[in-house]
């Protein structure tokens, strides 16, 4: 079975690279790296082209990106409230990734692609905040290009490992799929289910918007947290009346404003069902705020039930 498997790749190596590549960065759960391991250990072996591979890898990389910034790029902020929704990296959310790119510009598109549940969201985030497409093909083909030679390049030169575990699999036959199968299932389950956990915490914990606007006229007034990242706040330059601007990061040095007996604190940004919301709870608990509470829906779900806003040079002001 493992034998066909690779006889398999031998023959449409490049092919498999570019159709394998291409599914992970639009986002579907597959072993791309362990691909091109495999495939550059075949190309030392003479089985395949090394430039061909190299080629094969960067186009699919390149296109995929291209249909996630074209994507940003015209939809926007929707596009990034669906990743927020669907994606099984809650550990790595669509604030977070708001907050490095202010901090590292660019350079995050080129180190995109090492760090798991980023590759996916960088690109519409990119086209979401009006990239010039120059600059954004031209960090993303750097990063495309360390990616893929990183992974062709390992394979290539621990070739002779790589045929040592080809032949412990051969050895397993169709034992050594199922284990690949079931450790594939076990990662998604695990991913479904941390993601699961996290939204019934933040639905036990969160406050309607209609009960905020109801809580902002009472005798204790709540303090209220835009933690939007700076982008976020240019794109859209409103937000909840009195709200404080502080970034995800910046949480624990400036919320230091003290809190009254019963007093809550809300936080909000563009999407709160992301992990986001739960690290800013975090940060804001471990400063001594007991009662945080995220904002269902977010900012959006407030301007949606035509709340009052204001812009933020007059909070500022």
């Amino acid at each position: 079975m493992m034998h066909e498997l690779v006889t398999l790749i031998g023959q449409y190596g490049v092919l498999m690279i570019f159709v394998v590549v291409l599914l992970e960065q639009v986002g579907l759960p597959l072993p791309a790296v362990p691909a091109l391991v495999v495939a550059g250990a075949l190309a030392a072996d003479g089985q395949l082209l090394l430039p061909l591979l190299f080629g094969a890898a960067m186009l699919a990389c390149i296109i995929g990106d291209a249909i996630w910034y074209a994507a940003g790029r015209r939809y926007g902020n929707r596009v990034l409230k669906t990743l927020c929704r669907v994606s099984l990296s809650p550990d790595f959310c669509v604030t977070q990734a708001r907050a490095n790119f202010d901090r590292w510009g660019m350079g995050l598109v080129v180190i995109a692609k090492f760090v798991p549940g980023l590759s996916t969201v960088v690109p519409p985030l990119a086209g979401a905040m009006r990239v010039e497409w120059r600059a954004f093909f031209l960090f993303d083909g750097i990063g495309a290009m360390l990616w893929s030679a990183c992974g062709l390049g390992a394979g290539y030169v621990m070739h002779a490992q790589v045929a040592e575990l080809l032949s412990q699999a051969e050895r397993l036959g169709v034992g050594a799929l199922i284990l690949v199968a079931v450790t594939v299932i076990v990662h998604i389950t695990a991913k479904w289910w941390q993601r699961r956990q996290m939204n019934a915490m933040l639905r036990s914990a969160s406050i309607h918007v209609d009960e905020l606007h109801a809580l902002m006229n009472s005798e204790v007034r709540p303090l209220i947290v835009d933690f939007r990242s700076h982008q976020a706040r240019r794109l859209d330059p409103r937000t909840i009346p009195g709200a404080k601007q502080v970034e995800l990061r910046a949480i624990p040095v400036e919320v230091k404003q003290p809190v009254q007996p019963g007093q809550d604190v809300i936080i909000f940004s563009t999407c709160p069902n992301e992990a986001g919301a739960a690290l800013a709870a975090q940060l804001l608990m471990e400063r001594g705020y007991a009662r945080v509470r995220p904002l269902q829906g977010g900012f959006e779900a407030w301007t949606m039930a035509g709340h009052d806003v204001q812009t933020i040079s007059a909070v500022a002001a």
